[in-house]
């Protein structure tokens, strides 16, 4: 059992993953924009839920850096739906911007996963 002068240690140790929090909020916020400006349901609903599953990757990093998994998943998901988006329409605004933003999660977490071994 930790005393309360370890476990408040142990507490400070943690670091919150802000970055992750960021990207989760990215996602949301376009979900509600494209909702907003093409009354976009679909968007909405995707926005939600993609971004409660990075927001909850990025709660899960900062319990502890290696589980990095929720986090891999919306940001897979959203770098290759977005990506095919993009190709398709060409249009930077929404799915490039949002097609980079994951492409780069994805590699800061797979980086972040190997150098955690």
């Amino acid at each position: 059992m930790l005393s309360g002068e370890e476990s408040l240690y142990i507490c400070f140790e943690m670091a919150v993953d802000w970055l992750g929090f960021g990207y989760a909020a990215a996602i949301t916020l376009g979900g509600f924009l494209g909702y907003k400006r093409k009354g976009s349901v679909m968007s909405l609903i995707a926005g939600l839920l993609f971004g409660s599953i990075a927001a909850y990757g990025a709660f899960m990093i900062s319990n502890d850096p290696a589980k990095t998994f929720y986090s891999l998943v919306a940001s897979g998901a959203l770098t290759v739906v977005m990506g095919i988006r993009y190709k398709k329409s060409g249009k930077m605004i929404p799915s490039g911007i949002m097609a980079g933003l994951s492409l780069l999660m994805v590699l800061r977490l797979l980086l972040m996963g190997v150098f955690a071994i």
